[in-house]
């Protein structure tokens, strides 16, 4: 039995660790996979040849490199699962983020904010993410890379609608969208990833499903953040152009998680 730590410097979220473990899914040689996604790198144990190995991962150009191979003892072999709790506690993380996909596209429309869409849309991204995880359990290899096709053209389709609107609105010369609905619902959507987060935190799970959950969250607050400072921005220049200028940031960020799902 052997250890190939792999370093994949695009590997700083959910999403990046879901479509390595489904690029490497049904590989024979492949006993187990142990992800640090804080660390950005990834253990596989494995017998046999590692070259198959290395090649699945070069193909989704995460930036990766092989750092070293070991050979292990059985002993050392740690195989770990989804647990009750922690199917749990992703489910009450989905039901937070959809729920505020739901508020902030609502009141998007309504404020006329592509901030907040924008930020609705990375929400949606989100819970696709954890859905797609509680669903995958168990199935096939082939439900489970069907059904991240199917989520990443959805992102993929949000993305060019999103950019389409940024447009027809910048050169459309559109009323400046409400700031005080920016920056309320903003912060009720801060308030929600920061309860993820408390709750991903206070799980003390070292999974690393669980530990990707709570980088994503805490770049989701990074994106509350940013649509505030845009809404005050809007207030001081009577402009929509900070609106607009962080709405095509979000959206770019859900067009690229949409490029890496389409990879597998």
């Amino acid at each position: 039995m052997q250890r190939t730590t792999y370093k994949i410097a695009k590997m700083d979220c959910a999403s990046e660790e879901n479509i390595v473990r489904m690029k490497l899914e049904g590989m024979p040689n492949i006993k187990a996979l142990q992800f640090d996604i804080a660390n950005r790198k990834l253990n596989i144990i494995h017998e046999g040849e590692i070259q198959p190995i290395t090649a699945a991962i070069d193909h989704l150009n995460f930036n990766s490199t092989l750092e070293k191979t070991e050979d292990i003892n059985d002993e050392e072999l740690v195989l770990g699962g989804t647990t009750q709790q922690e199917k749990k506690l992703l489910k009450q993380v989905l039901a937070i983020n959809f729920f505020f996909f739901v508020l902030e596209c609502i009141t998007g429309f309504i404020a006329g904010s592509m901030g907040l869409l924008a930020d609705s849309f990375d929400m949606l991204a989100d819970s696709i993410i954890y859905a797609l995880a509680l669903f995958a359990v168990g199935g096939s290899l082939n439900k489970k890379k069907s059904v991240a096709h199917l989520m990443g053209w959805f992102q993929l389709v949000l993305t060019i609608l999103g950019f389409t609107e940024v447009a027809i609105r910048f050169f459309g010369r559109e009323q400046v969208p409400v700031f005080q609905t920016m920056i309320i619902i903003s912060v009720f959507a801060l308030v929600g990833n920061a309860t993820s987060l408390y709750l991903l935190q206070k799980a003390g799970n070292k999974e690393a499903h669980i530990k990707a959950s709570t980088i994503c969250t805490s770049s989701d607050v990074i994106v509350n953040i940013g649509v505030i400072i845009a809404g005050a921005l809007v207030y001081f220049t009577a402009s929509n152009l900070p609106d607009l200028i962080i709405g095509s940031i979000v959206f770019a960020l859900v067009g690229l998680g949409a490029y890496r799902i389409l990879k597998l």
